[in-house]
């Protein structure tokens, strides 16, 4: 069992070993929970941080469409092509 102090604005460093066992990186989400007086901490699935990064691309604005058929989403899909292919030339 790890032992954990709360800091300065109530923050908590999980010790490395735990971070390791439950895989968790930078920038990851944990769901808090209170069940009486125990806190539980449980990282969000992949799912979940991928949707998150989506989401914030749309926020972004960088997304593209909306489009009114598939042909019309091939053709974009094809001009985003030409442009790598542009830039790595």
């Amino acid at each position: 069992m790890a032992l954990v102090k709360v800091k300065n604005k109530y923050q908590v460093t999980l010790p490395a070993s735990l971070r390791q066992k439950a895989g968790l990186k930078i920038g990851d989400f944990l769901e808090a929970r209170i069940e009486g007086k125990k806190i539980t901490l449980t990282p969000k699935t992949r799912l979940d941080r991928e949707l998150t990064r989506a989401l914030r691309e749309i926020d972004e604005g960088k997304t593209y469409g909306p489009f009114t058929s598939a042909k019309d989403l091939v053709r974009s899909l094809d001009r985003e092509a030409r442009k790598i292919e542009k830039k790595s030339a």
